[in-house]
């Protein structure tokens, strides 16, 4: 009994891992590091961070919010259709295919799943698809109509939860043109992260796709768990804010909205209706937001502009003698060593005149001037591990 318990668990894991959806987005994460890479290479000759970064990324660090909704839904029992999870699916990987992560929000997801379900079964009539796509006569004023919005709302949480913690850690800058012919710098943040959930199904819907698939009896019924990737994507520019402080704002407003969406989820329990108000204004808030961001940085100045006196600092590497300097994106280096400086050939120029120990002289992101100071090895002494805006 335990050897097949163990392989029929080794098989879900097996058919989870085989996923087209999972294998899409890892690829898609690796072309977004090469690209992110050449970018960077093009307009500062190095790297920001490994072309694996997002790959690496996308894989580790959302399996604890994966964890904990897939307790949180078998939990509280929230029971979605087979087809919905299909259609689910379907959507993610054309949008993970299309490259625009400004879509891949999973209340697109839900709700596109959702009304496209309904719109098969009210005018296409039985439509089935092989074995593994068959419709069946639905209620969608009844528990799909209050699970979908709650998982939705639940997913939009995770997703502002990860915009918050990590969308400004891996925001690379870039250069573009000014109005001046000048070049300023800017954010892109571009990422993938791979959500292992499962999800709650009723045991026939499932059974007849996959009779293999292990069930469990509660009462009257049987329920099978199916894991899918759920794969939540972030694209944003910082033109005139700074990531660190935009990003996580964006993040907390799309983990907001996300408790909206399910607690007006939770009220379709007594007006079913309520469940698809939730998830259309769902997707018109997500839709807002994206659009007020992006239209609020545009419209702004922007913030890291070539100065006529200092050169302001883009990003700071890893393990630099600038970062174990306390060197921030945003700051204003005014003089290095005693020497005013107006640009980045002017301050590596002033570094070699004590090639042994740097003082800078710096204005921060509040106006305040301090004196950074540290000593320069060998293998360092020409570059301080800062990225300017040239």
């Amino acid at each position: 009994m335990s050897s097949e318990l163990l392989n029929t668990i080794m098989e879900a894991i097996l058919y989870f891992l085989l996923n087209p959806v999972w294998l899409v987005a890892l690829l898609a994460a690796v072309l977004l590091g090469y690209v992110r890479v050449k970018r960077e290479r093009k307009d500062f000759t190095t790297r920001v961070l490994a072309g694996l970064t997002e790959m690496k990324h996308g894989l580790t660090s959302a399996w604890i919010h994966g964890l904990l909704l897939s307790v949180l839904i078998a939990g509280v029992g929230l029971i979605v259709d087979f087809n919905w999870i299909i259609i689910f699916s379907l959507v993610m990987l054309l949008v993970i295919l299309s490259f625009s992560y400004k879509l891949a929000s999973p209340i697109y997801y839900a709700a596109i799943a959702f009304f496209g379900l309904y719109a098969v079964g009210r005018w296409v009539g039985d439509f089935s698809i092989n074995d593994w796509f068959v419709q069946e006569d639905l209620d969608f004023f009844g528990t799909l109509a209050i699970t979908v919005p709650i998982i939705a709302g639940l997913f939009l949480i995770t997703e502002g939860l990860l915009i918050r913690r990590y969308a400004s850690r891996h925001a690379s800058p870039f250069l573009i043109p000014t109005n001046r012919g000048m070049r300023a710098a800017i954010y892109k943040s571009k990422l993938l992260w791979i959500v292992p959930v499962v999800l709650l199904v009723p045991g026939h819907m499932v059974a007849e796709y996959a009779p293999y698939w292990p069930q469990f009896t509660l009462g009257a019924e049987k329920f099978s768990f199916v894991p899918i990737p759920l794969i939540i994507g972030f694209s944003q520019m910082a033109r005139a804010s700074f990531p660190d402080v935009l990003f996580p704002k964006m993040g907390a407003a799309v983990a907001w909205l996300g408790i909206a969406v399910a607690a007006i989820g939770v009220g379709a329990i007594w007006m079913p209706i309520l469940g698809w108000a939730a998830l259309i204004a769902g997707v018109l808030c997500r839709i807002f937001l994206s659009v007020l961001i992006s239209v609020s940085e545009r419209k702004k100045p922007l913030i890291l502009v070539p100065q006529s006196e200092g050169v302001f600092v883009v990003t700071v590497l890893e393990d630099s003698p600038a970062e174990k300097m306390g060197i921030i994106p945003g700051d204003l280096i005014k003089s290095v060593n005693g020497i005013t400086i107006h640009n980045e050939g002017e301050l590596y120029d002033a570094i070699q005149v004590n090639a042994a120990h740097c003082r800078l002289q710096v204005i921060g992101r509040d106006g305040e001037v301090r004196l950074k100071q540290q000593v320069l090895y060998r293998h360092d002494h020409f570059r301080l591990g800062m990225l300017v805006v040239r």
